[in-house]
């Protein structure tokens, strides 16, 4: 039996996940909607349908439970979901003196960003590579390149993940997976900047919309995978840190993101 395909969007029911799935429905791909905001991704879904003659389909779940990911990995393979495209956007940021933010909502974050990141790629991995066909992106931030005091956890996640993605890049090259990691800046979001004092920053051109930062992540894609940095300012800011020793960096963040 041949099952359709789709493409997994974690976190759509908006920002940067709902661009991925208005872009990608846009393109004819079938997309698989995915975030706790059940009449949001029902919306969504219809629209979607309705207006590129495409399948779209709403899970319900909050990947940040225990095990979560690879509920819904089992959830896929039940519905006969094949998985051509896996888009681990989902996720969350906490500011504030490590000690003094609730334990239990850090260490959520933790299980969204780094534990179901991994659990969906494990499952969803081994028909891509049986194909050798697929892609991954695994939707990080500019904060993954740096220690960013009084949003420790949060940047200690997407450091997980930037190290995670490009390495998995490189295993997956005989496959034909591709792997992209999006590292964005400030974008026009709901999402607070967490990196920045009261969680405002001006970014040099303000912040970028989500459209952008979805087209380059989606080129690359086409591109055979890698590092996404969109801007160019971005990534003289990133490439500038490597001539400052680590711990100038930390102390200078801490001056600029101290609540």
């Amino acid at each position: 039996m041949n099952f359709p395909f789709y493409s997994l969007i974690t976190g759509a029911s908006s920002g940067i996940g709902e661009c991925f799935a208005r872009k990608l429905a846009a393109q004819g791909k079938n997309v698989l909607l995915v975030a706790r905001s059940g009449d949001k991704l029902e919306s969504l879904a219809t629209e979607l349908k309705t207006a590129h003659q495409i399948l779209a389909e709403p899970l319900t779940m909050d990947l940040s439970e225990p095990g979560a990911g690879e509920r819904l990995a089992r959830r896929v393979g039940q519905r006969g979901f094949g998985i051509d495209l896996l888009i681990n956007n989902a996720g969350f940021g906490a500011r504030g003196k490590f000690w003094e933010l609730p334990l239990d909502k850090q260490t959520a974050m933790m299980r969204l960003q780094i534990e179901a990141l991994m659990e969906l790629t494990f499952h969803l991995l081994p028909g891509m590579i049986k194909r050798r066909r697929g892609g991954i992106i695994n939707v990080s931030s500019m904060t993954g390149f740096q220690p960013i005091p009084y949003a420790t956890a949060y940047a200690a996640t997407k450091a997980f993940m930037n190290s995670f993605s490009m390495a998995l890049r490189e295993e997956l090259k005989p496959y034909q997976v591709a792997v992209v990691t999006l590292c964005p800046g400030g974008t026009r979001t709901h999402f607070v900047n967490i990196g920045a004092r009261h969680g405002r920053h001006r970014f040099p051109g303000g912040p970028q919309s989500p459209e952008e930062v979805v087209d380059d992540a989606l080129k690359r894609l086409q591109r055979g995978g890698g590092l996404v940095v969109p801007r160019f300012v971005n990534k003289v800011s990133i490439f500038s840190q490597r001539f400052l020793p680590r711990e100038t960096v930390a102390k200078l963040l801490a001056r600029m993101s101290k609540p």
